[in-house]
């Protein structure tokens, strides 16, 4: 969900600004404001020159949004860095690597081709906060004119060729100097999207035989039938490649999907088991444990409850697990999906890195991928999306009845989790529990009590 002022939001939603390419509010227009107004609020009253780097992921619509961001930002007389097709991560990495003042991402992540989005990262590199956000909302709203340069102040627009090379570079350094990929044959799947010559050169680099899929971007083929939302294609390709292991990333990669050698998924929750277990037996685990969403399986709280660690929850998005986990002082947190955020290398969510540290496990171990894919029994989890037309459903007294009942028939051996989408007139129904009948039962019912509320 989305944060604080939610009801005044009019753009961003719960990771940026996305929608359907060329439809309000992902059109030139929109993108021309965005420049425009976050261009004035990132200008300080110094007399320097201001910095905004920006990276796309390969969408045929980022050749229509890139541009008019460029000219917004130019405008205001911010200079413009732009970098072609680069994770989201990068971005995040050289916005603070080249102290710009702004870092901008073209993408819609694991949505198909017809979509794409705006994510703005801080100086910092961290994704701006929701107050920073509806601010720029007001500001383009408003008549812009006021804030042009004049023309002897101007932007200046350039494109940085080494971008991909640097963040390659960036990623290698994550995985540990004393261990090495050779030997070991890698399956990559990279959505056609944005990772689609960075993840395959760090694989090869490190010293892996790489069998690579999903690189052959034409603008529109980005997260079709590949990458980490469709897994089949990397399983497909981890038997036919005889792989040791399949990584599959999303369009701008920063989401992890894993394959073992046997062709099974491994999802973000064993991942970050996984992770989280090796780091803490090195002494290398921040905080005294992970930070994870509302929608982690139960079976990941109660296995590093196990070990002495601790689960804390946020709501549903990797930025929420960022803040918590800057707060808290923990270096490793991330979602189900496969968002996971390594704050050591780091500043948002990033599946090169990630599968990196997996690799790092995996060779450490000398076990084959199978062996280490189950870190923990996953509790029998239920999740069902059901659509409104109008009302608020959440505050209806049969719909809270209904999740009173099926907490109460939990009895404390599982969760209830009902809350909206962010993004559409969506209710996620979720329930988890040790008796999986009682799970499809309590969601069941609190689904129905959604449809028929009003």
């Amino acid at each position: 969900m989305a944060g604080k002022g939610d009801a005044a939001r009019r753009y961003f939603g719960t990771d940026g600004i996305r929608g359907r390419a060329n439809t309000k509010p992902m059109t030139a227009e929109v993108a021309l404001r965005v420049g425009l107004a976050a261009g004035r609020f990132f200008m300080s009253a110094d007399d320097r020159r201001h910095l905004v780097v920006i990276g796309k992921d390969t969408r045929l619509s980022g050749y229509m949004i890139e541009p008019a961001l460029v000219a917004g930002f130019a405008s205001v007389g911010m200079d413009v860095r732009t970098f072609g097709p680069i994770p989201t991560p990068g971005v995040a990495m050289m916005t603070r690597s080249m102290r710009a003042d702004l870092g901008v991402m073209i993408s819609a992540s694991h949505n198909d081709f017809a979509d794409n989005g705006i994510k703005l990262f801080g100086p910092d590199g961290y994704k701006l906060s929701d107050e920073i956000e509806l601010k720029i909302e007001a500001l383009m709203d408003q008549d812009l004119s006021e804030g042009l340069a004049a023309p002897d102040r101007l932007g200046r627009v350039k494109r940085i060729d080494d971008a991909q090379a640097r963040y390659v570079e960036i990623a290698k350094k994550a995985f540990p100097k004393r261990l090495s990929l050779k030997g070991l044959r890698i399956a990559v799947d990279c959505a056609n999207g944005a990772a689609y010559k960075v993840a395959p050169t760090t694989l090869y680099e490190l010293g892996a035989e790489v069998f690579s899929v999903g690189v052959a971007p034409n603008g529109m083929n980005i997260n079709q039938a590949c990458g980490s939302t469709h897994p089949q294609t990397l399983i497909e390709a981890v038997k036919t490649y005889r792989a040791d292991i399949g990584i599959a990333l999303d369009g701008d990669a920063d989401r992890l999907i894993v394959v073992d050698e046997t062709g099974q998924i491994v999802d973000g929750d064993q991942i970050m088991a996984l992770i989280a277990l090796d780091w803490a037996a090195h002494g290398l685990l921040a905080g005294g444990g992970v930070v994870a969403t509302v929608m982690s399986n139960l079976g990941l709280e109660r296995r590093l409850a196990a070990e002495g660690l601790s689960l804390e929850r946020t709501k549903v998005g990797d930025r929420y697990v960022m803040e918590r986990m800057r707060e808290g002082g923990f270096n490793l947190g991330g979602e189900q999906s496969g968002h996971l955020i390594l704050h050591d290398h780091a500043t948002t969510g990033d599946g090169l890195m990630a599968a990196l540290q997996v690799l790092a496990v995996l060779v450490d171990s000398g076990k084959p991928m199978s062996e280490l894919a189950r870190q923990f029994e996953p509790v029998p989890q239920r999740l069902e999306n059901v659509r409104y037309s109008a009302g608020k459903p959440l505050e209806s007294d049969r719909v809270k009845a209904a999740i009173a009942a099926g907490e109460a028939a939990l009895n404390g051996s599982g969760r209830v989790l009902v809350r909206p989408s962010g993004t559409e007139k969506l209710i996620r129904v979720m329930a988890e529990g040790d008796d999986a009948g009682l799970v499809r039962q309590v969601v069941s019912d609190i689904a129905e009590a959604v449809r028929t509320a009003g």
